[in-house]
């Protein structure tokens, strides 16, 4: 009898224990869901299992990796690029240790492909090797660099006619913050990407201050800068917003029109280069041409009698 009760105990011990391990438990803390009935909240660890193998390995083992070459990489250049990314608008989409990763990787990359080489007994091989092999690392930072300016310039040459609406939109009636989402609201482009950034960071509880400053160090346009700097000491010594914004405006579009001015009075210095050496030339040979073959025609006898 005691050997019976010792077996049925532990049949029961080892039933309970697999139904412990895999039976699904209920969950503690529950939501309401769309039709007010409990819902469950979701499982990390389900969430987690429902990615990839490929990302869930070489994620954490691709950021590790990035990780460290961030540890090796000089300050100064990191914080460098770190900017770039920032005034392209692309800190999200790639982070600063993917674009490091990607740096290391391509001049990796370029110097074992002139290793494995067949032309490595080659004398020039080892002066093209470091030269790609310093291209394909800098490559990214060219790419970034190339990025941000286009995205800059884009700001500067919408910044007048966004401040207009600004201005507009306060003199009317509405609030700084109105004003700009009415802005962001009605077009596109990286400065009303900024302008709603902005936005979402006054929501968030960021005093104005703060978050006029925070879009001034994100972009890298003169004009903004003054423009955030003016706001910011009219909020701090109580100045009329609404005159400071009609100054800034007419600032800026008499800042716009003297660049135009200025690209104008470049044009003719940067057609002489067009014309000295590709119109010219070809006006030469189609104006001087037959003259040159007439008169070598005619002193043909004399000089050869």
């Amino acid at each position: 009898m005691t050997v019976i009760l010792g077996s049925a105990a532990i049949a029961f011990a080892v039933v309970g224990l697999i139904y412990a391990v895999s039976g699904r438990r209920a969950p503690r803390n529950v939501l309401l869901g769309p039709s007010g009935s409990p819902a469950p909240v979701p499982d990390v660890r389900e969430l987690h299992l429902s990615q990839g193998a490929g990302e869930r390995l070489l994620g954490p083992a691709a950021r590790g990796i990035a990780e460290r070459v961030r540890r090796i990489s000089p300050q100064g250049r990191v914080e460098a690029l770190h900017r770039q990314l920032e005034y392209a608008g692309l800190t999200t989409r790639f982070p600063l240790e993917l674009v490091l990763l990607a740096k290391f990787a391509a001049g990796a990359a370029t110097l074992a492909l002139w290793l494995l080489t067949p032309l490595r007994g080659v004398d020039y091989v080892i002066l093209l090797a470091p030269l790609t092999t310093l291209m394909a690392f800098y490559l990214p930072d060219y790419v970034v660099a190339r990025k941000a300016a286009t995205r800059q310039a884009t700001m500067e040459r919408d910044l007048a006619d966004s401040l207009d609406q600004i201005t507009m939109s306060v003199e009317a009636g509405l609030g700084f913050e109105g004003a700009i989402e009415r802005v962001v609201g009605t077009g596109t482009g990286p400065l009303n990407d900024e302008l709603r950034r902005m936005l979402l960071e006054m929501q968030l509880g960021a005093p104005r201050s703060d978050a006029l400053r925070n879009l001034a160090d994100r972009t890298d346009v003169p004009d903004l800068k003054s423009f955030v700097f003016a706001i910011v000491q009219s909020e701090a010594y109580g100045l009329p917003i609404a005159r400071v914004l009609r100054v800034q405006a007419a600032e800026l579009r008499d800042k716009r029109k003297q660049r135009a001015e200025e690209r104008a009075l470049k044009i003719p210095v940067l057609l002489i280069f067009p014309l000295a050496f590709g119109i010219f030339p070809a006006l030469f040979v189609v104006l001087l041409g037959p003259a040159a073959i007439r008169i070598f025609r005619d002193l043909s006898p004399v000089l050869n009698p």
